[in-house]
């Protein structure tokens, strides 16, 4: 065989899966169908949506934060060319991190179309169409996914976009009217909108990022609404149409009934995305998906095919970054011969608005719909020091904690630096922490981590010390 294990897709799940596989020993190669690699995070997921996230929060305080600071501006203006351009330097400098690291560990980079030829052979097509035959002993299959569309809506790329052309615009939209109140949405309505857009959001469910907690979907709302955003819930999309420069949604309200027509000159389809398969040809290995899309895997992360896996998007689970990566170090170590895990209800979720949402484990509708006993706290950070001093006001975390042993069963927060702060609670959850546990431990003052200490002691035995 040519190669150990070969690796088709180079996103946050295949090029972490090679460096491990590398690590240990096994002769590697990495497949990528573009130019660059990182896949879709890097190129036009996680890393520009956060490049463009944090710009126009730079933008948005100077307008609106810095004169109580004391800090005096005069002529403030948009430069969206050069946000786009940071943004793609940002992105380049990724790019290349990632080639170094394939030279680090000595794997074999091939750019092209992967697709197998049988269940040892995988072909690389370049984009002159050549032909290059790999011989492997193993394949994780780490191709991602797109975004997803809805059947009557036609996507120009110009007005009618999704994700991947949002960050590229020319302009910034007089009204860019958001189809799906999920975390790409609200994200990159948070990035035009604090930029000057008007923004509304049509959303099928009753609250905005429906998987979460559903206090932290309503908190958000009200945070949203305080930039300008509007919010059409329990609306059902029926048309997307072109009328001459403008773009026209058509909604039924499903809770009051009739139709309601939204005019603006951008819209954005963010209703999900499909994992990505195409051109793999899985057939000639003996594998196929399931009616979602999904490449089918055992709990070690193995397809119908033994010696073939499959991480990241292309199966079932929450389509996060950190989750593929957890995954491709451990189908690396699984075919080593190691024992590894991964606590599935233990990976976080993110929301990268401002404020940001953080979250990890159950969620209290889950704890209601499973009938266990649980009791709760939660602490605001207006109280804190540290907010007041950074004038972040808006959110809360919440504790649930079982009712009778105390353990941690799931914590959500919105506030200031939530991404980042949520990984305190990840750690106590991995080593079943109580609330008491948290309590009890010594967090830096002014910080904002001290809300997490305030609100385990509320859910301990209802005694916070700031509130």
């Amino acid at each position: 065989m040519d190669y150990n294990v070969t690796v088709i897709g180079s996103g946050p799940g295949g090029y972490v899966a090679a460096i491990r596989c590398a690590q240990l020993g096994m002769k590697t190669a990495l497949i990528e169908k573009y130019s660059t690699l990182g896949g879709t995070c890097l190129n036009v997921g996680c890393i520009p949506s956060k490049a463009l996230l944090d710009s126009s929060e730079h933008y948005h305080n100077a307008a609106t934060e810095f004169e109580m600071h004391g800090i005096e501006l005069d002529n403030l203006s948009v430069n969206l060319e050069q946000m786009i351009a940071r943004k793609r330097d940002v992105v380049a400098q990724n790019a290349e991190g990632i080639t170094f690291l394939m030279k680090k560990n000595k794997i074999d980079v091939y750019h092209g179309l992967g697709s197998f030829v049988d269940a040892n052979t995988v072909k690389v097509t370049d984009p002159e169409g050549g032909e290059k035959m790999l011989s492997t002993e193993k394949t994780v299959i780490a191709t991602g996914s797109k975004p997803a569309g809805l059947p009557f809506i036609q996507m120009d790329k110009k007005q009618i976009i999704s994700s991947t052309e949002a960050l590229e615009l020319k302009e910034v939209p007089k009204h860019l009217i958001v189809i799906g109140g999920g975390v790409i949405g609200v994200e990159l309505g948070s990035v035009y909108a604090r930029l000057g857009s008007e923004v509304t959001v049509v959303e099928y469910m009753n609250g905005i990022i429906p998987g979460m907690d559903r206090t932290m979907g309503k908190e958000l709302q009200k945070s949203l609404k305080k930039l300008g955003f509007k919010f059409k819930l329990n609306h059902k999309v029926t048309a997307v149409e072109k009328q001459g420069s403008e773009v026209v949604v058509k909604a039924e309200d499903m809770k009051k009934g009739g139709e309601t027509e939204i005019k603006g000159d951008y819209c954005l389809v963010s209703i999900g995305r499909r994992p990505y398969t195409d051109g793999l040809a899985l057939e000639n290995a003996g594998l196929k998906t399931d009616d979602k899309g999904h490449i089918e895997v055992n709990e070690h992360l193995q397809t119908s095919v033994p010696n073939i896996f499959a991480i990241g998007d292309v199966v079932k689970g929450a389509m996060l970054a950190h989750k593929a990566e957890e995954e491709g170090i451990y189908v690396a170590e699984y075919m080593n011969g190691q024992k590894p895990h991964i606590h599935y209800h233990l990976i976080p979720g993110v929301v990268y608005t401002w404020p940001e949402v953080a979250a990890v484990g159950f969620t209290e509708e889950q704890l209601k719909e499973q009938g266990r006993k649980y009791k709760k706290g939660a602490f605001p950070f207006r109280v804190l020091g540290r907010a007041r001093a950074s004038n972040d006001l808006d959110g809360q975390v919440k504790v649930l904690a079982d009712a009778e042993t105390d353990e941690v069963l799931g914590v959500h927060m919105i506030g200031p630096r939530a991404a980042d702060m949520i990984a305190e609670a990840v750690v106590a959850m991995e080593y079943r922490a109580s609330a008491e546990d948290i309590a009890r431990m010594s967090h830096a003052h002014p910080t904002f981590t001290e809300a997490l200490k305030e609100a385990c002691l509320a859910a301990t035995d209802s005694r916070p010390i700031h509130m």
